[in-house]
């Protein structure tokens, strides 16, 4: 035999050596569950290993994040007060923001991103405002707006809107420049599935719908054509970098969505992603360093540029010690 395609994995050395895919820590990013209040650093039931800081303890976590030299930090806010409008996630003193001047001041070389959405933040759970029992795409759009706003003036590196209203990244990135912030990047969830995989962040959260479903604006599982309408979309209104959310159960349309545009593809492994390989580790079923790994590089195989994932500081320092 001529061609022996063993002799590529003969040794440690020559598969890293001839490897077609290859992670980075500098490609991750680690969501962070911020609750406001003080001295608050509490575990999350349904994700194990996961937690809820209070602002001033944020800077727990984000050491360790600039330590293994992760891409960047997305922050999710949960507020003492919520109402129909959500108006605590644009108060330029609200739980996000706080946490925002924190992380830029205690660690400014870390990329900070901000959850633009309304969901954590309303009475009722939705990502919009609320018109004859339905969320209304128009009038939501100037409420994201104003949260983009003062995210990106709070400090915030990049505002990523998870909302999935029509026209989102238009309204965000018009309200950005008519506000000087033209260097603030927008990172869309352009590719949102209804997905049954959210359920232990809602738990983290507290943003589970009162009523309803979010199947009239996030995505139906049964397509995929239409996510390059989605991210098309977002990316001629301006989003500089896409999200297509979830991971591991999308693979397909993340590799669709990565060969139709021309910007950064970042793949979300989500909550349910998470609390699956955990929960089967914890039982001893699966070896959770090696399935963690290899979820990694299965999304990035597929096309992610940047992977979102609650693994991202164990990935870090596997890929430091040279294991990954």
């Amino acid at each position: 035999m001529i061609i022996r395609p063993r002799r590529l994995r003969k040794s440690q050395a020559i598969r890293n050596l001839t490897a077609e895919t290859r992670l980075n820590p500098s490609m991750l990013i680690y969501p962070v569950f911020v609750r406001e209040g003080k001295n608050i650093l509490e575990d999350i039931p349904a994700m194990p290993g996961q937690k809820r800081y209070s602002p001033d303890k944020l800077p727990i976590i984000l050491e360790r994040a600039a330590k293994n030299k992760i891409g960047g930090i997305l922050l999710f806010g949960i507020p003492e007060h919520k109402d129909e409008i959500a108006s605590s996630a644009y108060d330029d003193n609200g739980v996000i923001q706080q946490a925002i001047k924190i992380s830029k001041r205690e660690f400014p070389e870390l990329v900070i991103i901000g959850d633009v959405c309304m969901c954590e933040y309303t009475s009722h759970g939705h990502c919009g405002l609320i018109k004859n029992g339905e969320v209304d795409n128009d009038t939501t759009l100037e409420v994201l707006a104003k949260i983009a706003l003062s995210q990106a003036q709070a400090g915030a590196d990049i505002v990523a809107p998870s909302d999935m209203m029509d026209g989102h990244t238009q309204a965000i990135r018009s309200k950005l420049d008519a506000n000087n912030l033209t260097d603030t990047l927008i990172c869309s969830y352009a590719v949102k599935y209804a997905s049954a995989f959210y359920g232990p962040f809602r738990e983290a959260a507290g943003s589970a719908p009162a009523f309803g479903d979010r199947k009239t604006y996030q995505m139906d599982p049964r397509n995929s054509r239409e996510a390059i309408k989605e991210a098309i979309l977002d990316v001629n209104e301006g989003s500089d970098i896409i999200i297509v959310k979830p991971g591991l159960p999308y693979l397909d349309v993340l590799k669709t969505v990565k060969e139709n545009v021309n910007v950064p593809v970042a793949s979300y492994s989500v909550s349910g992603e998470y609390s699956m390989m955990k929960a089967a580790s914890l039982n001893g079923w699966l070896d959770e360093k090696k399935v963690m790994s290899e979820a990694a590089i299965s999304m990035t195989r597929a096309g992610a540029d940047i992977l979102i994932t609650y693994y991202a500081l164990e990935l870090a320092e596997f890929m430091l010690n040279g294991e990954l």
